[in-house]
């Protein structure tokens, strides 16, 4: 088996110290309304976390320094994210780092960006970069920011304005 052959891509090697995934997805809002989205814990619940698992709690501090924390349930699995803002560009980027409950304590803290840029007259090339992930999580992270980005686009089609 050749590293490319291997989960996570090309060179990735279970002891690649850091990990990344790039998912893009085209959203039907501008680029104002989606970055809105990614600070509102009402409007996070319709979306966040891959489905069927479920927010059960979001407590959001959308300042740069502020923490964030996500309760899940993944089919019975009770498990938490927590992270902080390292950067807030309305409406262009956020960044903040990414720790799930579920790691190793001697993973790397993650850091995902989310870059918005306008396509079309009232759309958005939503960019999720995530690196840092712990190897042995890049496919699940991948296959997760591609439902959430299906998920927050179905949220937005369906929002009223």
């Amino acid at each position: 088996m050749t590293t490319d052959d291997m989960p996570g891509g090309p060179g990735m090697t279970d002891d690649t110290p850091e990990a990344a995934v790039v998912v893009q997805r085209v959203l039907p809002a501008p680029p104002d309304v989606v970055f809105d989205e990614w600070l509102d814990p009402v409007g996070m619940a319709e979306w966040m976390c891959p489905r069927p698992s479920r927010p059960t709690r979001i407590d959001l501090d959308p300042r740069v320094g502020g923490r964030f924390l996500i309760e899940i349930d993944d089919q019975g699995f009770e498990l938490s994210v927590t992270g902080e803002y390292l950067e807030l560009d309305r409406p262009h980027r956020l960044r903040f780092t990414w720790d799930c409950s579920v790691w190793e304590p001697s993973d790397p803290e993650s850091v995902v960006t989310v870059t918005l840029e306008p396509h079309g007259d009232s759309a958005t090339l939503m960019t999720i970069h995530h690196v840092q992930l712990p190897p042995k999580v890049v496919d699940g992270h991948r296959h997760g920011w591609t439902l959430i980005g299906q998920q927050l686009e179905e949220s937005l089609k369906t929002r009223p304005g």
